[in-house]
């Protein structure tokens, strides 16, 4: 199992976005950076551009993942919610009602994939990211 701190430095993100409910696909080009805050956390932060359909956007996003006292890692929100815990190779699950997410982080070192799928009243779409190609911090 990777943990947080394996994956340090930044890394070529490319994602594809499957909106079922619209019929529509698209993806994000961009990075992905994962740096050491403290001891206990790393900053997890992403910028690229999606392209959906006719509509070129600049994208973004902030998490932290924090060893908690019982030894576990678990990703957050930018405001402080937990978003999942750090389970690698394994479904994990976000209940955000009305909706349901179920993910999985997988690979190895050189090359690792984040997947979402998020089902409900108001929501029906399947991320898939391909991390690989980083530099790392040490470089």
């Amino acid at each position: 199992m990777l943990l947080p701190t394996d994956l340090l430095g930044t890394w070529t993100l490319r994602r594809t976005v499957l909106d079922r409910r619209a019929g529509l696909s698209g993806h994000v080009v961009g990075s992905t950076s994962l740096s050491v805050v403290g001891q206990d956390e790393v900053a997890w932060t992403e910028v690229g551009t999606m392209r959906f359909g006719e509509r070129v956007t600049p994208v973004s996003r902030a998490l932290s993942v924090r060893r908690g006292a019982d030894g576990r890692w678990r990703v957050h929100f930018a405001d402080g919610r937990v978003f999942h815990d750090w389970v690698w190779g394994a479904t994990v699950a976000h209940a955000c009602a009305p909706d349901d997410y179920t993910g999985e982080l997988a690979g190895d070192a050189s090359r690792w994939t984040v997947r979402w799928d998020a089902v409900g009243p108001a929501k029906d779409y399947r991320l898939d990211s391909v991390l690989d190609g980083r530099v790392d911090p040490a470089d």
